[in-house]
């Protein structure tokens, strides 16, 4: 996916085949969070599913955003009657935080840290756009920038965009974030695209019945600068 650069905004109308695939994909999200909440924690819905510029392969990308019991996590999702699909441990760099993820299936995921999100990852979920499980209920969508850098600013019908690139300040105040989140993600994404996309520094696959927990420590045991960074 292309980072684009060119600034003029333009606006695109949502068709009735787009609202009916947003609001499938937040029916989804609204049951996810939900039972979540009951358990006492308070996700996020994170991406397009936020902003409302989906498309049929968008994710569900629900988020914890702080330290919490992984047991506990999988606890809610199993009353709530999911069924896992796969679990994941992931850490893009020995600096970045640890990551957990449950897949409920190819689309739907549940992502919280195992090490505490530094100012700028936790900045990252707002700069993309966010919603707590009030704004799923309101139908709210929020501005957030997508992958080719473009801000998405929800309208009635549809959303105007455009490039951030040359525009950095006015988005961060748009997002309500800092203007180094801007900065590093204009970095990464205008990076990735010239050289690619890098390895991970761990990334390990679970079995939908393995313990995040266990898993966790047992890859801290042989990992001495993932230990280092390992909170649970």
């Amino acid at each position: 996916m292309k980072v684009v650069k060119w600034k003029d905004e333009k606006y695109v109308r949502y068709d009735e085949h787009h609202w009916r695939i947003f609001y499938d994909l937040r029916q989804k999200a609204l049951d996810v969070m939900s039972s979540l909440v009951k358990f006492g924690f308070d996700p996020i819905v994170h991406g397009s599913v936020a902003r409302g510029d989906i498309h049929e392969d968008s994710d569900v990308d629900i988020v914890i955003p702080y330290l919490v019991n992984p047991l506990l996590v999988e606890q809610a999702l199993e009353w709530a009657g999911f069924r896992f699909l796969k679990k994941e441990i992931a850490q893009a760099t020995p600096k970045h935080a640890i990551k957990a993820s449950i897949y409920l299936d190819e689309k739907t995921l549940v992502t919280f840290p195992l090490s505490k999100l530094s100012r700028l990852e936790r900045e990252f979920y707002r700069f993309g756009g966010e919603i707590g499980l009030n704004g799923v209920k309101r139908d709210i969508r929020v501005p957030g920038v997508n992958k080719k850098l473009l801000v998405i600013i929800p309208v009635e019908d549809g959303h105007i965009e455009y490039s951030i690139i040359g525009r950095e300040l006015e988005v961060a105040g748009i997002l309500g974030v800092s203007l180094d989140i801007i900065k590093e993600r204009i970095y990464i994404l205008t990076r990735r695209d010239e050289k690619g996309r890098t390895g991970v520094f761990v990334r390990k696959e679970l079995h939908p019945e393995a313990s995040i927990g266990e898993a966790a420590r047992e890859i801290a045991l042989r990992n001495p600068m993932f230990r280092r960074k390992l909170s649970i």
